[in-house]
């Protein structure tokens, strides 16, 4: 069941203006964000900020995970101008760290891969000194597709594997942990010189022991810079919080993780995956 929320989780309101000409802003194109359809707990400090994670490929997943907020009513068109869309508003937002994430598609054959590409070429172009982070599904472990997405030279390659595998039948049904540290491996191996970067959720009923046997995994298969973040329920048909994890847990798991040789460990109650992403000290 879920509990109240401790102190360390109180949000404030977001500031007016920048907040509403943000959405505003990103609605009149016709672009989606993660930040709204995933129901981030940051999402009014980021769009005070003028910064957002777009999510490509539309706003219904055709998986229905567990933990997470974001509609799963069914695929729709892919827009062609998607791609040209986000690097504009990147351009005209001023961003030079662009966070692009996606919906699941298993219902295309690449996965949208191809259009994962497309919006790096678009928004290099754009916008040459920029830095392009990619949070990418597993794509059904298609290498072919890894590769598409990898040969448009994106800065960062981020793929998460949110929890421990004992949770996946609950959190991931539709997901296989294996497949998940096989595709940061293939990704290390393809393009060593691009960063690669994954992310897991606490508070969904793992073990200490469970989350630090996770951080190893990924260390072994190449992951350079990880994010833990605290598990917060979108809403009522989504998993309830088991716990919400004490601060010091989380600089726990950052000491551990440092130990194990890890570029950079983010690990805090609103640590998300595109959280402060431009702020990662080693770039």
């Amino acid at each position: 069941m879920n509990r109240r929320l401790p102190e360390w989780l109180t949000v404030k309101a977001p500031k007016k203006g920048a907040y509403e000409e943000v959405a505003g802003y990103l609605k009149s194109l016709g672009l989606h964000t993660v930040c709204q359809s995933a129901s981030c707990p940051n999402i009014g400090e980021c769009f005070s900020k003028k910064t957002a994670t777009f999510m490509i490929l539309g706003d219904s997943c055709t998986r229905n995970c567990g933990f997470c907020g974001v509609s799963h009513c069914g695929p729709t068109p892919v827009d062609p101008d998607e791609p040209e869309k986000v690097a504009q508003a990147s351009l005209n937002m001023g961003l030079k760290y662009i966070v692009v994430t996606s919906v699941t598609r298993d219902d295309l054959p690449d996965g949208g891969a191809g259009q994962f590409a497309q919006t790096i070429r678009r928004i290099s172009k754009a916008i040459p000194d920029a830095r392009v982070d990619v949070l990418i599904p597993d794509f059904q472990g298609d290498r072919a597709a890894l590769q598409t997405v990898l040969e448009a030279r994106p800065f960062v390659l981020n793929h998460n594997v949110e929890t421990a595998p004992r949770l996946y039948p609950i959190a991931r049904s539709a997901a296989d942990y294996g497949r998940s540290l096989r595709l940061i491996e293939t990704a290390k191996e393809i393009s060593p010189s691009i960063y690669t970067k994954s992310g897991l959720m606490v508070g969904l009923g793992e073990t200490r022991e469970e989350v630090i046997g996770v951080l190893k995994d990924l260390r072994a298969a190449g992951c350079d810079i990880v994010t833990i973040g605290q598990y917060l329920r979108p809403g009522r048909g989504n998993l309830p919080v088991a716990e919400y994890v004490a601060p010091s847990r989380f600089e726990e798991y950052k000491s551990i993780g440092n130990g194990m040789g890890f570029t950079f460990v983010a690990s805090g109650p609103f640590v998300r995956s595109s959280y402060h992403a431009a702020e990662v000290p080693v770039y």
